[in-house]
């Protein structure tokens, strides 16, 4: 069985900060089973975006993970913005993560996959 959205999302958030970075929810969304965006944020300026992985990332044999895609990467926050304002508008349930990993890289606190 999955764990829920809220549990999930609160141990990344006890992660983040244990690893010495910072993280807030900027949206609650289901408790149980919302999609989850993270928002990263770079100590310089830069702006990752990760989303949910496509159905075909999942393992039949481990169908309870969370995998997560890189939606887009840069400078332009305004831009990751706009994108999250129209899932928001699409999914309401979704939650949105923003993190400032530090010195630990997002893809070691989140399971992302290339797409």
């Amino acid at each position: 069985m999955r764990v829920t959205t809220d549990l999930w999302v609160s141990a990344l958030l006890r992660r983040v900060f244990g690893d010495g970075g910072f993280a807030a929810v900027v949206k609650r969304g289901a408790t149980e089973a919302g999609a989850v965006f993270v928002l990263a944020r770079g100590r310089m300026g830069e702006v990752a975006l990760f989303g949910p992985a496509p159905q075909t990332s999942y393992d039949s044999a481990r169908p309870d993970d969370r995998f997560f895609s890189l939606l887009g990467a840069g400078d332009d926050a305004a831009v990751f913005d706009a994108r999250l304002e129209k899932e928001k508008r699409f999914d309401p349930d979704i939650w949105v993560v923003e993190i400032e990993a530090g010195a630990v890289p997002v893809e070691e606190l989140i399971s992302v996959k290339s797409l």
